[in-house]
């Protein structure tokens, strides 16, 4: 699809964090089970549910902007699922495997956060507040996300950098 015009890159990057968000509803599952503490594994939990309702949502701004809900393969939310499969298969210290499984969702978050943002600019220069509205709130879905990975991380890793002091010892 040639990208011609605002319109265009708009429907793409549509096209684009729908297949994230679809990407993630099979992904989260996996990180919630494998994670060993407990608030990590109930955020990677409640953020499947805030999941798929952002499908819904992007399903909705699909059709207020005359389009199918159509997946365009996203190579960057691919990577980003990669590198935490990499995490899940090396990792073998409990903590450890938490501490990179909250790098690999914040990182996921950012990129949706960043997407997120520019499709809300670009949904208001078109005249597209109601897809903009719908945007902001699985934007604002994001940022809490993010924050409350971060909360967790705190603990998270000062966790897994002492029992890696311990090991030195």
């Amino acid at each position: 699809m040639p990208l011609t015009s605002l319109d265009d890159l708009f429907n793409n990057g549509l096209r684009d964090m729908y297949y994230a968000e679809k990407k993630l509803l099979r992904v989260l599952p996996r990180m919630a089970k494998a994670s060993a503490n407990e608030r990590l594994a109930e955020a990677f939990q409640n953020h499947l549910a805030e999941t798929e309702t952002q499908v819904e949502r992007l399903e909705k701004v699909f059709d207020l902007v005359d389009q199918k809900p159509r997946a365009k393969k996203c190579p960057a939310m691919d990577g980003l699922i990669e590198e935490g499969n990499e995490v899940l298969k090396g990792a073998k210290e409990k903590n450890v495997k938490d501490a990179g499984l909250l790098a690999a969702g914040q990182a996921v978050e950012h990129y949706e956060i960043a997407r997120y943002g520019t499709l809300i600019a670009w949904a208001k220069l078109m005249d597209q507040g109601d897809a903009a509205d719908l945007l902001a709130e699985s934007l604002e879905e994001e940022k809490a996300a993010d924050e409350l990975l971060t909360t967790i991380s705190e603990q998270v890793n000062e966790t897994a950098h002492s029992g890696a002091e311990a090991e030195e010892d």
